[in-house]
């Protein structure tokens, strides 16, 4: 009986999906910055017109990343909520299929949640811009913000 390694079925999904990144392997932290270069930091952000085409399309998967008290605060009608320090638990939530977004207001979960999902296998990205411009790019809000 022959003996596939996990990494190597999990490296064949990942061409045959198509998403022949770095990231679509799994791998430690140490490996990830390792590897990390100037392409991998263009491809891990996602702005909130091409997340929403995303969407739209049915390639992306949204997760905001908010604690609960903040989603219960205000939330958008797109996208799951999964706090960052329950992502670990709930990681079987997420569609293996398509690209994750992870979103938060000022983008520092959302950032550190792209990374671990990144190392867990997944192919992830995080909002550049951020929740709250995403609220107002939705409403069509999209003039230049005010600048002192």
């Amino acid at each position: 009986m022959i003996r596939i390694h996990k990494s190597l079925i999990i490296a064949m999904v990942a061409i045959f999906l198509g998403c022949g990144h770095a990231y679509a392997l799994e791998q430690t932290l140490e490996q990830y910055i390792s590897r990390f270069d100037n392409r991998e930091r263009s491809d891990m952000k996602i702005n909130s017109a091409a997340l929403l085409q995303g969407v739209r399309e049915g390639a992306v998967q949204l997760i905001d990343i908010r604690f609960k008290e903040e989603y219960e605060a205000w939330k958008l009608d797109i996208g799951s909520s999964i706090p960052l320090n329950e992502l670990p638990d709930r990681i079987e939530e997420l569609d293996r299929t398509k690209i994750i977004v992870t979103a938060c207001p000022q983008r520092d979960r959302a950032i550190l949640a792209m990374v671990y999902l990144r190392t867990k296998g997944f192919r992830s990205k995080y909002l550049f811009d951020g929740l709250i411009r995403l609220a107002e790019y939705m409403r069509g809000n999209t003039g230049r913000p005010w600048v002192r």
